[in-house]
C-alpha cells in the first residue's frame, strides 16, 4: 500500500497531479482545492490511498491528513465510491463536511457533483456517529484565519484583487511552505509572498 509520496510536482491539471519520486511519476487524483495549491517544480508531500478495482488501479492524494481521514470515512458509506468522496472533498473542506454531517445539512453535501439529496441524507445517517471535528486533527484543518499581520496584509491584498478569503489564505500558507518562508511574515517578505500566492492562484483558475 502506498501511504504517502514526497517528491516533485511534474504536471498539474484539473483532476490530478503527477508527482515524481525517485525518477518514477505517480498520477495522483486530488481534490480541486489541493490541486490549486500545487505548481510544476514544487516539492510536496501527499497523503495517498491506493484504490484497486476490476477496471483500474487509482492513486488518490491529499495535502492534509485530515482530508485523507475524511476520504476513508466517506468510502465506508455504502454507495459512496472514491470518485464521489473526492467530489465531496472538492466541494467542502473536511471540517465543513464534518460540520454539515453534525448539523444534518444535506443541502450542503448535495452541492457536490454526483450527490443528490437522498445520497446526502444517507451519508449523514451513516456517518453521524463516527465523524467528529476533533478527530480530524486541528493541525491539519484547513486554515480559517491567518494569525500574523504580515500574512493578513497579503490576504487582504489578494482579496482586493477579487479572490475569496479562504482561497487567499490557502495560497499564502502554500507559498510560505513551498518556499521556506517563515511565519509570522516580516514586512520584507510581504511583496514576495504576495507575488508567489498570486501566481499560484492564477495557475489554479
Amino acid at each position: 500500500m502506498i501511504g504517502s509520496l514526497r517528491g516533485t510536482v511534474e504536471v498539474v491539471d484539473t483532476t490530478q497531479a503527477v508527482i515524481e519520486v525517485g525518477s518514477v511519476g505517480y498520477e495522483v487524483r486530488m481534490p480541486s482545492a489541493d490541486l490549486s495549491r500545487l505548481h510544476t517544480g514544487q516539492e510536496t508531500h501527499v497523503w495517498t490511498y491506493l484504490n484497486v478495482s476490476q477496471d483500474a488501479i487509482t492513486l488518490y492524494g491529499f495535502l492534509d491528513s485530515s482530508s485523507k481521514k475524511m476520504f476513508l470515512q466517506l468510502i465506508k458509506v455504502s454507495g459512496v465510491g472514491p470518485k464521489v468522496a473526492l467530489s465531496l472533498l472538492s466541494t467542502l473542506s473536511p471540517n465543513d463536511l464534518a460540520k454539515a454531517v453534525a448539523d444534518n445539512d444535506a443541502a450542503a453535501l448535495a452541492k457536490a457533483p454526483g450527490i443528490g439529496k437522498k445520497g446526502a441524507q444517507k451519508i449523514i445517517l451513516e456517518l453521524k456517529s463516527s465523524i467528529k471535528l476533533e478527530d480530524l486533527g486541528e493541525s491539519d484543518a484547513r486554515p480559517q484565519q491567518v494569525a500574523d499581520a504580515g500574512a493578513m496584509q497579503v490576504v487582504e491584498g489578494l482579496m482586493s484583487l477579487g479572490w475569496h478569503q479562504q482561497d487567499a489564505q490557502y495560497a499564502v500558507q502554500a507559498a510560505c511552505e513551498s518556499n521556506g518562508i517563515a511565519l509570522p511574515l516580516s514586512q520584507e517578505d510581504v511583496p514576495q509572498v504576495l507575488r508567489l500566492a498570486l501566481t499560484s492562484l492564477d495557475r489554479g483558475r
